[in-house]
């Protein structure tokens, strides 16, 4: 339903409580796919897993062995979603460094970060990385092993430390396969392999797609809302296209993305593309280089998208650019999104 601009500063806008689903059943034990598969391991931990309780003894992640000999003990994350899968699974004892916060930690995690030492402001040096002497490095995005960072994880493994990347972040992933929420958790239940925490990662997964089930719609006939997810630039606006987090997020929230008919996970397009496809509700990424209210600035400055009847109905959504990166954000985004979704129809 539309309601009226007149309303106050809510604006169908209020921050994501992306918190609450990345710890809960998690907390009582410990809190206080398509291109990688889980198979063994050794060394047992402290909720009873073992490292790989599977059939052998390697995860294959994005074409790289990852051997599950036993538990990494000195860790370093070189991405914000991937130090919250360690938070979140209770690993805060095996992070010896982190790197690149795109926002603030989840506020659950917040007194385990606190102990952790940030290494960089974004990605450390592949000499300051070394000097932490970790044993296994792991990563969001592919960049992360560029090699003025970490360096080639083939170079890592030469050197005695085992590196893992998102599956959703596999390099030689093809760009119209669509990402699903189940390769999300597919990380991490691999992470809790990995560590050893297979039943701490068994327990949060299950705790989010509770909340999924219990918040996402069901169909009832009506045509699902569609939406366009904005996330940078004013004169060619940077959209989510059909197979990335954006349209994952979207898909699981039961709308319909208006360029999802593009590859990739993201997509320059025009303002007159925008005009054309007179979406039912803007999603407005909220960054510190792109905050959501000067996306606001930019629509309402805009010949003809300025009339487009999201625009005068304020119909957005913000949306913090936290929650975009899969992990484990996404389940609290995708609840929220669908929320705010029920409210505009």
């Amino acid at each position: 339903m539309a309601v009226s601009a007149r309303a106050p500063r809510f604006r169908f806008s209020r921050t994501f409580r992306v918190i609450g689903l990345a710890c809960g059943a998690v907390l009582l034990a410990s809190c206080g796919g398509a291109h990688s598969s889980t198979e063994s391991a050794t060394a047992s931990d402290d909720d009873g897993s073992t490292p790989g309780d599977a059939d052998t003894d390697t995860i294959d992640n994005c074409g790289v062995d990852v051997p599950l000999d036993g538990a990494p003990e000195r860790v370093v994350t070189m991405n914000q979603a991937a130090t919250e899968v360690m938070l979140a699974l209770g690993l805060e004892d095996r992070l010896v460094g982190t790197a690149y916060l795109d926002d603030e930690i989840l506020p659950e995690y917040a007194d385990a970060y606190a102990s952790v030492p940030v290494l960089a402001d974004e990605y450390p040096s592949t000499e300051t990385l070394l000097d932490a002497e970790p044993d296994a490095v792991y990563a969001a995005y592919s960049s992360a092993f560029d090699p003025e960072h970490a360096g080639d994880r083939s170079e890592l493994a030469e050197l005695g430390i085992l590196s893992y990347l998102s599956p959703s972040a596999c390099p030689e992933t093809p760009s119209d396969e669509p990402l699903d929420i189940e390769l999300v958790w597919q990380e991490i239940r691999e992470i809790g392999t990995i560590f050893g925490v297979s039943e701490r990662a068994d327990e949060l997964i299950a705790e989010q797609e509770d909340a999924l089930k219990a918040a996402v719609p069901t169909d009832d006939g009506r045509p699902p809302p569609t939406v366009m997810w904005w996330d940078g630039g004013s004169d060619a606006p940077r959209v989510g296209a059909c197979c990335g987090a954006p349209g994952m997020m979207m898909d699981a929230a039961g709308a319909e993305n208006v360029f999802g008919d593009i590859d990739g996970s993201w997509t320059d397009v025009s303002w007159e593309q925008v005009v054309e496809r007179d979406p039912d509700v803007i999603v407005l990424i909220d960054a510190e280089w792109s905050p959501a209210d000067e996306k606001r600035d930019v629509i309402a400055s805009t010949p003809a998208v300025s009339e487009l009847p999201a625009v005068r109905e304020q119909r957005f959504v913000e949306v913090p650019f936290s929650a975009t990166t899969p992990g484990v954000r996404n389940a609290g985004a995708i609840v929220d999104l669908a929320e705010e979704l029920e409210v505009l129809r």
